[in-house]
């Protein structure tokens, strides 16, 4: 099983802004690749972080929509293996991911992750 690793210093964040995003309905997502020298655990980890904005809601509210997020993502890892363990990723979750249902988040984050996949090659 993979799991998530998510990244603790800002010059790290900072770093993953610069580069590349897309932006959907439901989140957006920024990526970039990690560095050669860089040790994975032999890919046992996925470096991702959930960052949702104060102005969203209240604390109940921000951490439904990264709970939600992160079960996507880990049901995307299970199924699917459209994500590339050789990215970095941060996620800034949107107010739609609160009122919207499972199944049409799954999808926008599976085409999501299909085209950085795509992107790659």
């Amino acid at each position: 099983m993979i799991k998530f690793k998510s990244l603790n210093q800002s010059k790290d964040f900072l770093k993953i802004l610069k580069k590349k995003r897309i932006n959907t309905k439901y989140f957006t997502v920024y990526f970039g690749k990690n560095p050669k020298n860089f040790k994975n655990s032999f890919n046992k980890y996925l470096n991702i972080s959930f960052v949702m904005k104060k102005n969203i809601g209240n604390a109940v509210k921000r951490n439904k929509i990264k709970r939600k997020l992160k079960a996507i993502v880990q049901k995307i890892l299970k199924e699917q293996q459209s994500l590339d363990l050789n990215y970095t990723y941060v996620i800034f979750g949107r107010n739609n991911v609160y009122k919207d249902k499972f199944p049409l988040i799954f999808r926008e984050a599976n085409d999501v992750f299909k085209k950085i996949k795509q992107m790659d090659k």
